[in-house]
């Protein structure tokens, strides 16, 4: 008897704990499905700026689009460095709106290629969009005195 009794509890652990991450996961299912996102379309992610030359400033505009049912709310626009400065709307866009996303490159102190990245975090899924600013910077050409 005693050999049964242990196979028999294992069973019923087993399927105890079963129907608990059953349950667990249709409860996550279930708050996911309750949660509006927005979603944020844009009419482009990157952004070639060509050429410049070294202390030029680049300014671009990233324009979007809520394409959902709900109010976008984007709270926040970092970007990978400090010479790149993005604006974002503070307020929510409503749906079927457009926004965007404003960004200034200061090449001053860069040379060579630049591929600079924009994370936009927003109420959507996933949170975060990344826009980029790409190109070359020419340094000044440095002339050598001669004697």
């Amino acid at each position: 008897m005693k050999s049964l009794f242990i196979p028999v509890l294992v069973l019923f652990t087993f399927l105890a704990c079963n129907k608990k991450i059953e349950s667990e996961t249709k409860s996550v299912e279930n708050s996911e499905q309750e949660l509006k996102y927005a979603r944020i379309l844009f009419d482009e992610t990157v952004y070639e700026f060509g050429s410049i030359k070294q202390g030029e400033v680049v300014k671009h505009t990233f324009n979007f689009k809520n394409d959902s049912d709900e109010p976008l709310i984007v709270t926040n626009a970092a970007a990978s460095c400090g010479c790149t400065v993005p604006q974002w709307p503070k307020e929510p866009v409503k749906s079927g709106e457009s926004g965007k996303i404003e960004v200034v490159f200061n090449s001053t102190g860069k040379s060579g290629t630049q591929n600079k990245t924009i994370m936009i975090t927003a109420n959507t899924l996933p949170n975060t969009t990344t826009l980029v600013l790409k190109g070359e910077v020419e340094a000044p050409k440095v002339e050598n005195p001669t004697k």
